[in-house]
């Protein structure tokens, strides 16, 4: 007979008493609660975090745009006071002007009485200074200061092909890609054709019939007619400046005419400082809008994209800013020459905006005379734009010759130099050695 040998596991909780196992519950119950209760505080504590987190961002983005609008603020003060400088620095240039040159006015003018001379002046100036709006300011001094208008109309028209440069020189960005390249190139080139269409057409009238002479009499012919020649019914910024021309004119007297040299010289680099101050604030207020503009206008056809070209250049100032920013644009293919052509048109009735600005500072007997300048440079360009573009034979001249080049420029680079230098430097010394 086998015994059957009876195994068991132990029970832990057998010999444990009612007592202990109710303990030991009750241990883990406590235990499972202090977890909870950690659990919460902790989501309460990162609740909490976020919440501050938020705070703060929110803070900053406020501080943020507080600052941003402090400093848009900061930037239009510092514009009007350019604008300011600008207003003095003309009427310093007016003032020095007479004072230097006196009764030697007509000798002096001998050298630029001839209009292809004076057309040569305006152009080197202007591509030396890049800045047609500096380069206009300074005219409008000098025919306030005795100045003849005569002289003075073709130097307008050399700055207006002076200003060219700029974007001519914005698309050699580009060489190192042809395709790019001759877009960017006939994109800058237009510019250049037009106003040398322009002044092709518009000089030999000048000289023959004295056009644009004759309608800028006739626009300032009310206050010619009223014997108003001091232009104070408009002028109201001659008690803003004169207080500042006199304080820089005071110590120079003691130099006589040397001072009055000295007054014009500093006259014109104030205005160089006062233009190239405003268009970088113009840029960083109004680039944005300015682009946006642009976009807006494209496809809408050509008189809208010229009012549009001419507000842009009077948001920034500057139309050479206008036809820089088109040039990457074309030459990355985004729009084509066609598109940003009359953009280019407007870009220069833009920019007669600073010379109309400056004559308002002018004060003494020539000061119509120096509205009168100011008005020739809006003539010129607005009737150079209905001609040239009104016309459709003319109008298509510039892209041609703008294509011609661009092609040109992708076969050789030495030939884009020998354009520049040629058109720039070449033709405009060699008539003023020969007039001089």
């Amino acid at each position: 007979m086998k015994l059957k040998a009876k195994f068991s596991l132990p029970n832990p909780l057998h010999k444990l008493s009612t007592k202990s196992l109710y303990d030991s519950q009750c241990h883990i119950s406590e235990i499972l609660q202090n977890y909870h209760r950690l659990r919460f505080q902790q989501n309460e504590t990162q609740t909490t975090y976020y919440c501050h987190g938020d705070m703060i961002m929110n803070t900053q983005a406020t501080t943020a745009e507080t600052t941003s609008s402090s400093m848009r603020w900061v930037r239009w003060a510092n514009l009007a006071f350019m604008l300011y400088v600008l207003l003095v620095a003309v009427s310093m240039v007016s003032s020095g002007f007479k004072w230097s040159v006196g009764e030697q006015a007509k000798t002096l003018f001998e050298f630029a009485s001839h209009p292809v001379a004076g057309l040569m002046i305006g152009l080197i100036a202007t591509a030396l200074i890049q800045s047609s709006s500096t380069v206009t300011s300074i005219i409008v001094g000098l025919v306030a200061g005795g100045l003849p208008v005569e002289t003075a109309i073709p130097m307008v028209m050399g700055a207006n092909i002076g200003t060219t440069l700029t974007n001519t020189i914005v698309s050699l960005g580009h060489a190192r890609c042809k395709v790019e390249f001759r877009r960017a190139f006939a994109s800058a080139t237009v510019h250049d054709i037009f106003n040398l269409l322009a002044v092709a057409i518009f000089l030999p009238l000048e000289m023959m019939f004295g056009l644009l002479d004759k309608i800028s009499q006739w626009l300032v012919s009310p206050m010619l007619e009223a014997g108003d020649m001091s232009m104070k019914g408009l002028n109201f910024m001659k008690p803003l400046t004169q207080p500042a021309v006199d304080i820089v004119k005071g110590p120079l007297e003691t130099f006589g005419n040397v001072g009055g040299i000295a007054l014009i010289f500093i006259g014109i680099a104030l205005i160089f400082m006062a233009i190239t101050t405003m268009g970088k604030l113009m840029r960083s207020l109004m680039v944005g809008r300015a682009r946006d503009i642009l976009k807006s206008a494209i496809g809408r056809g050509p008189l809208h994209g010229i009012a549009s070209g001419a507000v842009v250049t009077i948001l920034v100032q500057s139309s050479s800013t206008t036809t820089s920013l088109m040039v990457p644009l074309v030459g990355t293919g985004v729009l084509k020459v066609r598109d940003v052509y009359p953009f280019t048109l407007g870009a220069n009735i833009g920019t007669c905006i600073t010379a109309l600005l400056a004559a308002t500072a002018i004060s003494g007997e020539y000061a119509v005379f120096a509205l009168q300048i100011a008005l020739v440079h809006l003539v010129f360009n607005l009737l150079a734009t209905i001609v040239i573009f009104g016309i459709p034979v003319l109008r298509e001249l510039p892209l041609k010759g703008a294509f011609f080049l661009g092609d040109l420029a992708t076969k050789s680079k030495a030939a884009v130099a020998g354009y520049i230098a040629f058109v720039f430097l070449i033709i405009p010394g060699s008539i003023l050695a020969f007039t001089a």
